[in-house]
């Protein structure tokens, strides 16, 4: 098992969100590896858990990284989180280019849930998308 290319993936993936001319359209630079502190945007993206398993298989090192995108509102419906959601995945639509280490095999969207807060004052969606890479 490898869990090598786990930064150089978070880098290409925040890269590529950030870079991202409708994403930004719709948040601006709130977009962050990490959740927020401070000042709070209304309206922001965020890189999240993540698990990684080997799929290292005759020589070939290979790990499955299945990481979650939310994105956090504190509008009064889901309208405008699923916008943002949406823009998110086309942005993981298109290929991510290189790698600093290894090479991305496939990213695929595995499943997202909507929810409100228990105070009810946020709304989020958290997007698992699954990365396949092999270690050159």
């Amino acid at each position: 098992m490898t869990y090598t290319m786990a930064i150089a993936l978070q880098k290409a993936v925040y890269a590529a969100l950030s870079a991202d001319a409708a994403l930004q359209a719709l948040v601006g630079t709130a977009i962050f590896d990490a959740p927020p502190v401070g000042a709070i945007p209304a309206l922001y993206v965020s890189l999240g858990p993540e698990t990684a398993q080997d799929r290292s298989d005759q020589g070939i090192s290979g790990a499955r990284h299945d990481f979650v995108i939310s994105v956090v509102t504190d509008a009064g419906g889901f309208q405008e989180a699923k916008a943002v959601a949406a823009a998110v995945s086309d942005v993981l639509d298109q290929p991510l280019g290189a790698l600093d280490r290894g090479r991305l095999v496939t990213l695929n969207f595995l499943r997202a849930r909507a929810k409100r807060d228990e105070a009810g004052q946020q709304r989020r969606i958290d997007m698992t998308f699954r990365a396949l890479l092999d270690d050159e």
